[in-house]
């Protein structure tokens, strides 16, 4: 099995919908995958609901009280952590993956945020170590824009050259709201969605293999 923890202090920065795009992805491909949701809130777990049946299955573990085991048969587990999360949390969840995915949206505040929590998380052995590496995800992001660059500058900086820089589209609301990742979808801008994620999609394969 191979495990991708998504994560990040802030809230509102894309957490759950990189885990549940994943998770589509994976799923499209034929493998056992599941989704553990450790924020109360359930978001991964109420898309996980709202999925048509006829679309590849997806297990959805509910990890918001205690963090357990998956099955065995699982191929690829994927974990939406919550935001505001303890450096005992964090550990925790840490042990369960092979990677560590890093959504940072183009604000000063989530750059802040992300600072500290990047300071936090590269101090922990098993990421200094590069046993278990961290993929930065620039999340709605708009091209040209003078944020945008802000952003990159603040991730060179950081050396953390984002994996992928995910545009701000209504593409990902639109299949939130019905139980869907892009992956799901076969029309010509959810195809060029997908194109987008594929080094990142690379990135964990390698990572984790």
């Amino acid at each position: 099995m191979r495990s991708i923890l998504v994560a990040n202090a802030k809230g509102g920065c894309g957490k759950t919908t990189i885990a549940t795009t994943l998770a589509g992805a994976f799923a499209q491909v034929g493998l056992r995958v599941a989704l553990a949701d450790v924020d109360r809130q359930h978001s991964s777990l109420g898309w996980l609901e709202r999925r048509p049946t006829q679309m590849p299955r997806i297990e959805g573990i509910d990890w918001s009280k205690k963090i357990d085991g998956v099955r065995k048969k699982t191929q690829r587990l994927i974990i939406d952590a919550p935001a505001a999360l303890t450096s005992d949390d964090f550990k925790l969840l840490l042990k369960q993956a092979d990677i560590v995915i890093v959504p940072i949206l183009p604000s000063a505040f989530d750059q802040h945020a992300a600072s500290s929590f990047l300071t936090q998380v590269e101090a922990l052995k098993p990421i200094r170590n590069g046993k278990k590496p961290i993929a930065v995800v620039a999340n709605r992001t708009r091209v040209h824009s003078r944020a945008s660059r802000t952003l990159a500058d603040f991730l060179r900086s950081l050396d953390h050259e984002p994996v992928i820089s995910l545009p701000d589209t209504v593409l990902y609301t639109d299949a939130a709201e019905t139980g869907l990742s892009i992956f799901d979808r076969r029309d010509s801008r959810a195809k060029l969605a997908q194109e987008m994620w594929l080094p990142l999609i690379d990135y964990a394969e390698r990572a984790a293999a």
